[in-house]
């Protein structure tokens, strides 16, 4: 069984299997990321749509599209390289190894630099310089201009995360994934923690941004004046483009599960059983569901912003952050 010592480092009994530990906790995280994602994505578009008087997709749509791309064939652009060919699983597989940094509904024994947030970030990064590349490599105008749009705004973004997830580590003690969640369980002062408050709003504003969603882009559009995301993938085509809307899937459920686990850490445990595998799987289902209705109800009440405005809205996730560290710091 795993715990925490007094200095918010990992120790474990004496016998226990930590690679066992690990291999049931990777088991788990991968089976629920990759089961649970199009759900998420399905929800959201349902609670638009009802917010817009539709009745939008049936729950299970997301499973559908997939399963019909799976079984289309792949063309490819006469002008386009291996990078197009070699993007779509690259990016799946960037995807899952980072889905073994954030603990969904157990956190395992430790295993060096799994759950380091800097290797977090630049799983994330390089998937995403990978999927610009694949838009560029195409030779399309749309998809040089959308790969051109999420470069520009990954310049301004990728700052702010940065000061976001230090902030983090200031006020958990740690740069590590999993010891933020264990200390999140056996101490839950945290959860009252002003800081925590101010970071949960700039991790939701991060989660809005990194998965291309109102009003920093709409998934929903194919217009040339709107498109960032969905230019990108706009060359992509059977199995490739299931590929990538499964990574872009997983890329949201990752972020969700990393906002909800550190500031709502309930069902998450630090002892692998039956019961509380089952137990962590329906809480952090029902959290899910909750967040995937708060962003529905969030992009049904904005416009998509103008490109040159996006910055005001990086600088509260950014203030809301350096706040935190200064509170932290001095506080």
């Amino acid at each position: 069984m795993v715990f925490l010592d007094d200095h918010h480092s990992y120790s474990y009994r004496r016998g226990d299997p930590m690679n066992y530990s690990f291999l049931w906790f990777s088991l788990i995280n991968l089976f629920l990321v990759i089961i649970l994602s199009p759900l998420f994505m399905t929800i959201i578009k349902k609670v638009k749509a009802w917010a817009q008087m539709r009745r939008g997709p049936p729950i299970l749509q997301g499973y559908y599209n997939l399963f019909k791309l799976l079984r289309k064939e792949t063309i490819y652009s006469p002008t386009s390289s291996m990078i197009m060919r070699i993007t779509p699983p690259l990016n799946m597989i960037l995807l899952l190894v980072a889905a073994l940094f954030v603990p969904l509904v157990y956190v395992p024994s430790p295993i060096n630099g799994i759950g380091n947030i800097i290797l977090f970030l630049y799983l994330l990064a390089l998937a995403k310089f990978l999927m610009a590349l694949a838009g560029l490599d195409a030779g399309s105008t749309f998809g040089g201009m959308g790969s051109s749009r999420e470069m520009t705004i990954s310049a301004i973004i990728e700052p702010v995360v940065i000061v976001i997830f230090a902030a983090l580590a200031f006020v958990f003690k740690t740069a590590n994934i999993h010891e933020m969640v264990s200390t999140a369980i056996t101490s839950p002062i945290y959860l009252f923690s002003p800081s925590l408050i101010l970071l949960s709003i700039s991790l939701f504003i991060v989660l809005i941004t990194e998965t291309a969603r109102v009003p920093v882009d709409n998934p929903e559009t194919h217009l040339e004046l709107t498109m960032i995301h969905e230019a990108m993938i706009l060359e992509q085509s059977g199995k490739n483009l299931a590929l990538m809307e499964a990574s872009h899937a997983i890329k949201q459920t990752l972020l969700m599960a990393l906002l909800l686990n550190i500031f709502l850490p309930w069902g998450v445990s630090t002892s692998l059983t039956f019961s509380t595998v089952v137990i962590g799987i329906l809480l952090f289902l029902v959290k899910g569901i909750g967040l995937c209705i708060i962003i529905g109800i969030f992009e049904s009440s904005l416009a998509k912003l103008r490109l040159f405005r996006l910055p005001s809205l990086f600088m509260i996730a950014f203030f809301l952050s350096f706040l935190t560290i200064l509170l932290e710091v001095f506080g």
